[in-house]
């Protein structure tokens, strides 16, 4: 009853406001306003800040910590061959587990106070305000936490010397994730490919919310059946 009373005030700070929605959180927050200009999330500056990432932020943090665990499996015995097989295997688990986020924490269903306010803050606001610049990458104090536990998982399920080369390839399909996240709601792309890919992306916001995961490729969504239709084959329907 609470969420069909309540109007979410949009010139006020946001995150502690979608809570109230209740249960028409997930209508409200598919409903996007395409503006470049994102809403204020918090009353605190400090946190504010916290929120808000420049896209080259991302390249500029995390290829260094890249290329520093790559040179530690090439120091611990790796020829260059190995180290590309691992490096490419990192990035292949990398877009399983971008799909799986994805579609499975960022499109949870929620209804509750703080359900709502978490999913907010993971990935509500960006179909809310899907063209906002400093909010489509991953905040880097956040990416530092998250890299502890898929470190030492890599450790425990790999060996001393090639946990570091796996762990860099997943990082290095993070930081290809998220610049070209950036990329496919700003860039103009001119090839084929990268326009066909940014088409694919912007439907997923904008037209069939609930298919269409992939960010960096259609793979996954191809192998789970998650591929929407295009118009032309819902208009035959």
């Amino acid at each position: 009853m609470l969420g069909q009373e309540f109007t979410v005030d949009l010139d006020k700070p946001l995150v502690f406001q979608v809570g109230y929605l209740g249960e028409t959180y997930q209508e409200w927050v598919h409903q996007p306003i395409a503006s470049k200009e994102g809403p204020r999330f918090f009353e605190s500056d400090f946190c504010e800040f916290l929120t808000r990432t420049v896209w080259w932020a991302i390249p500029t943090i995390w290829l260094p910590v890249v290329f520093w665990c790559i040179s530690m499996s090439v120091r611990m015995g790796h020829t260059l061959p190995e180290i590309a097989l691992m490096v490419s295997f990192g990035i292949f688990v990398w877009t399983l587990l971008e799909y799986i986020l994805h579609r499975f924490l960022f499109h949870i269903k929620t209804t509750s106070y703080w359900g709502n306010t978490i999913h907010y803050l993971l990935h509500g606001y960006h179909h809310k305000h899907p063209m906002d610049g400093l909010r489509l990458v991953f905040p880097p104090a956040a990416t530092a936490v998250l890299c502890i536990p898929f470190w030492n998982l890599s450790k425990f399920l790999n060996t001393p010397s090639t946990a570091p080369a796996l762990f860099g390839g997943g990082l290095l399909g993070y930081v290809m994730y998220d610049v070209t996240h950036y990329y496919l709601h700003h860039g103009q792309p001119t090839k084929s490919v990268p326009k066909s890919l940014k088409k694919y992306h912007l439907n997923h916001h904008f037209r069939i919310q609930n298919k269409g995961f992939g960010v960096t490729s259609l793979f996954w969504d191809r192998v789970f059946g998650t591929l929407p239709q295009t118009k032309a084959a819902e208009m035959t329907r």
